[in-house]
């Protein structure tokens, strides 16, 4: 439960991309779903019931329009004539299969249905399900009409915008925000394989490099195809033949052909059973074997042009289907996206806050919820403006820097601060080092260049790094990364080994594009090697400023064991609830892979910070090993709202345990909070133009903290903008406090937040 609300910091107002929802006292009604047999895609349960509203509403449903989750739950405004109803729908399947003869018959799925009443319903329930009516991609909704831009190799993005009705503290509140995706341009596919490769595919066969780009590109695409007239049937792209289409013939085997007919005396009717067996590509009565090329000739009446490219494969492993390319088509709005495609969109989609907001106001406006049928029935209202948030500015911390630089601390101004002038508070040793570049772009000179100008940066920080490597730079391919660094490391330990000396740092180059190499290299650098790494692209080899130099050399020193700077209240033993005794911080995190990339695995991490260290006053001391942390506070990323229970109960668990394996009895207190960066809240400045609450982006000014309002009702969170925007608009973070033994209040959880997060955070991002 929520302590209440915090009171330090400079007040003020924001908004909030909020637009308050009203739902009358309706006569609301809750029914039970099940559907025979069962799918597991709410789209096609979603599908099903939408059949019934459209055969059924003005008769069987009583003119009602139902909304439904797509799983168990039915809402409507007012009872139904039934108290339980069964109904039977055909749903036409859209992904057809290849069927005998001239295919122009599309499967029909039969569906039982069968509606029950529950009970009277919660208004909060029926708005969360409300929300999922404009879901085609997650709670998304994309559009041309609201801009398309190219982001090359055949892709365009598309703008739209996220909702998603939520309880807040005034209510239900319709959350709005613009997004935008990348879409495959809808394309027949034999062009889209031509713009790919960037040549005539009819000049030369694709090469085995050429088969798997474009396999990696289609894979999972919708198509239809273009030789059948009117009937255009839906595939989902599996993969690419390993031959051509004219090399592709079938030997099928014609097991049952018969008909069966029995005399029904009952109703008189001579009945016809026919058992057929369906193939890749249908045979004639004969049973003759037939390669696509003739098929499709004789059948369609259609010449295959392009016979030495391989066909698209459709349907599934044990019955897999085959088309060619020239007769296929991308469905219109298909998502697609990698690295190279999200690092494109995030140029042509960064907004200013200004711009934001109001295209966001625009699309509230561009909806006319008024006019929805949905919210008609349900006589659901929308607030055409955006919520008005009372928030704080919380006052930034004081950093103390070493004693021999000439500004010995530094009171950040709008979250930000350099260098310049300071030293770092214990600079790390680095004195055996060497380098690797995976970038065909950059030779060993200027790899060089880059690894004596960062080691200079280091020293003048204040570390003690040497200037010289001990084995030139090298080069490998990217595909040889794990053979490249064990014999990298291997010449080097050869001679360090005999000196009684370890490697302390690998440079790593990489290519700007470089999908899983990162982790690859990660991975083999601190599991199989137990070597630390810091890795550079390779733009900034070419273009490198002063500023960039500076903030590597602070990741490098952190990961060799410096530390950078200290909180002023540390060394004053002045943070509240944590200086008062021997607190432990942890930070925990799960990376995912990025969607359509190679099959990586999703990756744990765990992270922690002593408090109550005496390195942490006095810097160099050595950290007692008898001190067990009185209090223990569990930062946790990567979980989502319905994972909280979940996650909560194994973890918090798992914590005990923990630390009833170290001594009896010993169960410190715990805070355990969820911290979510991935959501579509934004917060924007009452008045732009004003210097005084905007940062030079036009953000809001870091330290702001939003504890009311667009905050769960009841449940412990808030809003926090800990860092300056750089360019776009600033997202803040979202903080769940799931578990707090330890009693915080909501001014503490503010300064807290604040002060020390952002440093979990900075060794968090420097692994």
């Amino acid at each position: 439960m929520r302590p209440g609300r915090g009171t330090s910091g400079d007040r003020c107002i924001v908004k909030a991309n909020h637009f308050f929802a009203k739902l009358p006292d309706k006569d609301l009604h809750q029914y039970d779903v099940s559907i025979t047999p069962e799918v597991p895609s709410r789209g096609v349960n979603r599908a099903v019931i939408g059949e019934i509203v459209a055969q059924c509403r003005q008769s069987r449903l009583g003119g009602r329009l139902p909304v439904y989750d797509g799983r168990k739950s039915l809402y409507t405004a007012g009872p139904l004539p039934f108290t339980s109803e069964t109904f039977e729908i055909n749903l036409q399947d859209e992904e057809d299969s290849l069927g005998v003869g001239n295919g122009t018959q599309r499967r029909k799925r039969p569906f039982k249905v069968v509606i029950k009443f529950a009970a009277r319903a919660d208004l909060h329930h029926l708005a969360m399900f409300l929300s999922g009516r404009y879901s085609p991609v997650a709670r998304s909704f994309y559009s041309p009409n609201l801009g398309r831009q190219q982001l090359g190799e055949e892709l365009e993005s598309c703008r739209g915008f996220y909702q998603s009705i939520r309880p807040t503290q005034m209510g239900l509140s319709l959350n709005i925000d613009m997004s935008s995706t990348a879409f495959i341009e809808p394309l027949p596919v034999i062009d889209f394989v031509a713009r790919l490769l960037n040549r005539d595919i009819s000049v030369r066969p694709l090469s085995d490099v050429d088969c798997v780009k474009i396999n990696k590109a289609l894979q999972g695409v919708k198509i239809e195809v273009t030789h059948r007239g009117n009937m255009r049937g839906k595939y989902r792209i599996s993969g690419l033949t390993s031959q051509a289409t004219r090399e592709l013939s079938y030997v099928v085997r014609l097991l049952v052909r018969s008909y069966l007919k029995s005399l029904c005396l009952s109703c008189g009717l001579l009945i016809s059973l026919a058992c057929f067996v369906l193939y890749s590509f249908p045979i004639n009565d004969h049973g003759t074997v037939k390669t696509v090329v003739q098929y499709f000739q004789e059948t369609y009446g259609f010449n295959i042009q392009h016979t030495t490219l391989p066909c698209l494969q459709v349907g599934n492993q044990q019955k897999p289907k085959y088309l060619p390319m020239e007769v296929c088509k991308i469905v219109k709005g298909h998502r697609y996206s990698n690295e190279k495609q999200i690092t494109a969109l995030l140029k042509v989609t960064c907004q200013c806050p200004q711009d934001r907001e109001l295209d966001i106001f625009q699309a509230v406006h561009h909806e006319t919820y008024h006019k929805d049928p949905y919210a008609q029935e349900f006589g659901l209202r929308i607030d055409a403006q955006l919520a008005s948030v009372e928030a704080r500015v919380l006052c930034p911390p004081l950093l103390n820097y070493h004693d021999s630089g000439s500004e010995k601390n530094v009171l950040p101004k709008f979250g930000q601060w350099n260098m310049m002038n300071k030293k770092m508070v214990n600079g790390g040793e680095v004195n055996n080092w060497t380098c690797i570049s995976f970038s065909c772009h950059v030779q060993e000179n200027a790899a060089m260049n880059l690894c004596r100008k960062l080691a200079t940066m280091c020293q003048i920080s204040g570390m003690d790094f040497s200037i010289d490597p001990v084995l030139p730079p090298l080069t490998s391919k990217p595909e040889h990364v794990e053979r490249a660094l064990k014999a990298h490391y291997e010449d080097a330990m050869n001679i360090l080994k005999p000196k009684g000396k370890e490697l302390d740092l690998l440079i790593v180059i990489l290519p700007d594009n470089n999908g899983s190499l990162y982790g690859d290299l990660k991975r083999i650098c601190e599991t199989d090697l137990g070597l630390v790494s810091q890795c550079c692209l390779t733009k900034h080899v070419f273009k490198t400023s002063q500023q960039y130099l500076a903030n590597v050399a602070l990741k490098i020193n952190v990961k060799v064991g410096g530390r950078n700077s200290v909180l002023h209240d540390a060394l004053q033993r002045t943070i509240p609830l944590v200086s008062d005794k021997p607190t432990i911080i942890f930070g925990a995190d799960v990376t995912h892979p990025q969607s359509r990339e190679d099959s990586s695995p999703s990756i744990a991490a765990t992270g922690l910070k002593s408090l109550d260290m005496p390195d942490y006053f006095s810097f160099l001391s050595v950290v007692p090993l008898d001190i067990s942390p009185q209090r223990i506070i569990f930062y946790r990323d990567g979980v989502s709202e319905g994972q909280f229970n979940q996650v909560l109960s194994y973890e918090l668990d798992a914590i005990r345990k923990a630390c009833a394996s170290l001594e009896a009895n010993y169960q410190p207190p715990i805070t355990y909070v969820v911290v979510q960066k991935h959501h579509h809240k934004r917060l924007f400045a009452n008045n732009h133009k004003d210097c005084h609450t905007v940062d030079k982006s036009g953000n809001i000014l870091p330290g702001t903290v939003v504890d009311s309002n667009i905050c769960h009702p009841t449940k412990f969170d808030f809003y926090l903008c800990s860092h300056a925007g750089i360019q776009g608009t600033s997202r803040p973070t979202h903080y769940h406090v799931l578990w707090d033994e330890n009693n915080f209040t909501c001014n503490a959880r503010g300064t807290r937040s604040l002060s020390i997060d952002k440093r979990i955070t900075q060794n968090f991002h420097s692994i």
